[in-house]
């Protein structure tokens, strides 16, 4: 057996594995009686079509012509989002990559600089294989690595001009973390010193209000332009908006066509965005209270099972979701929450657990409408349990 061969074998099977393991995973949260967040994506095609159906005529009128190029229901959605974030104008992309990438080189292209300064987690660096500078022609800038959103004094002391300062509320992969109301301004203020225009990718915006303790528009207000998504914390279908002054909006609807992203017909997308609007984002304020209980007891369920070095970052969320750290494999921490939610029907950790470190793994919680149900005691109990299923 040669080399290359071994290699594409061994990978096959890590393959197997991985995908053997995601069915498993997708079952057990399916079959869960007691899960933190169960979203669309863990439901049927026919269960998350009737769901979409029996909440619809409570935000649209279903009597009304489909959706064509926009016309209808898409630009009713881009219009509610305007109003939400006070801007002038929204704009619906099919994806948030592509409304980011028309966003900052329409940016690039009024300021002169194709430098976007951001954070070495942000979501063009880690999720986007370069797009950036290979379909858009734009120059990352990292400000800073550290698991937190960069300083004021970070931008300022910046050695290189740039064009754009792109913030990504909350950080994701640093733990969903925030900055103070403070910080943020402040950071805002030091790109204004600079000449640079502010873009927010906010595909989470929507829950950072119980952080920031200001509205969705005040927040908004601080940037230049604004991304948000409908399926990451609202639970739809998919989609985008980029919202911002009209002239830019306008401008950006263009490049969007040029990108592809004038699809022919996506009202469906559109209305389970107004779902939403309509349930999801007046609930999440309460989702990032009951977090914060959620992480508490998580903290102290692994202190009484006396876990070495278990972590939950930040110790008090700033959204409805967070980090666990435990210093276990990856691999074992996984099969043992499948474990525990096939043998219980508790699934505590229903997210992959991804290598931090030698002998060090994490995962993402998320509490939705179902971990209300959760008191402080059930938690701490799930976790015992959990522990109990360590090798």
């Amino acid at each position: 057996m040669t080399g290359t061969a071994g290699q594409d074998e061994a990978g096959a099977t890590r393959q197997s594995e991985e995908e053997r393991r995601r069915e498993r995973r997708l079952a057990a949260v399916a079959g869960a009686e007691r899960v933190l967040a169960r979203t669309g994506v863990h439901r049927t095609v026919g269960r998350r079509l009737a769901d979409l159906l029996e909440a619809a005529p409570g935000v649209y009128d279903l009597d009304q012509p489909v959706d064509v190029y926009g016309n209808r229901i898409v630009a009713d959605l881009e219009q509610r989002v305007a109003a939400l974030l006070g801007t002038e104008a929204a704009a619906f992309f099919p994806t948030g990559t592509m409304a980011q990438q028309v966003a900052l080189r329409c940016w690039a292209d009024r300021t002169g600089n194709r430098a976007v300064a951001l954070h070495a987690l942000a979501h063009p660096e880690t999720h986007e294989r370069h797009a950036f500078s290979q379909v858009s022609g734009l120059r990352p800038v990292r400000v800073t690595s550290e698991p937190r959103l960069p300083t004021a004094a970070e931008i300022r002391d910046l050695a290189e001009p740039f064009g754009t300062l792109m913030l990504e509320l909350p950080l994701r992969d640093a733990g969903y973390v925030l900055p103070a109301w403070e910080e943020l301004t402040g950071a805002v203020e030091a790109a204004r010193e600079r000449d640079a225009v502010v873009h927010f990718d906010g595909a989470r915006l929507w829950e950072t209000t119980p952080h920031f303790g200001r509205s969705l528009a005040e927040i908004a207000g601080l940037a230049d332009s604004v991304y948000v998504s409908f399926y990451k914390s609202l639970d739809g279908f998919g989609g985008a908006a980029l919202a911002g002054p009209g002239t830019l909006v306008e401008e950006a609807r263009t490049w969007r066509h040029r990108y592809g992203g004038m699809v022919f017909q996506q009202f469906p997308t559109a209305l389970s965005a107004l779902v939403g609007l309509a349930r999801e984002l007046p609930r999440l304020p309460e989702y990032v209270r009951h977090a914060r209980v959620v992480a508490t007891a998580l903290r102290e369920g692994f202190a009484e099972a006396r876990v070495p070095w278990a972590r939950v970052h930040p110790e008090e969320p700033h959204t409805h979701e967070f980090q666990v750290w435990l210093p276990y494999d990856a691999d074992v921490l996984m099969d043992t929450a499948l474990r525990q939610a096939e043998e219980t029907g508790t699934y505590l950790f229903g997210g992959y657990w991804a290598r931090g470190g030698p002998g060090l793994a994490y995962t993402e919680v998320s509490v939705r409408s179902e971990g209300l149900q959760w008191s402080a005691g059930d938690v701490r109990a799930a976790v015992a349990g959990f522990v109990e299923r360590l090798p």
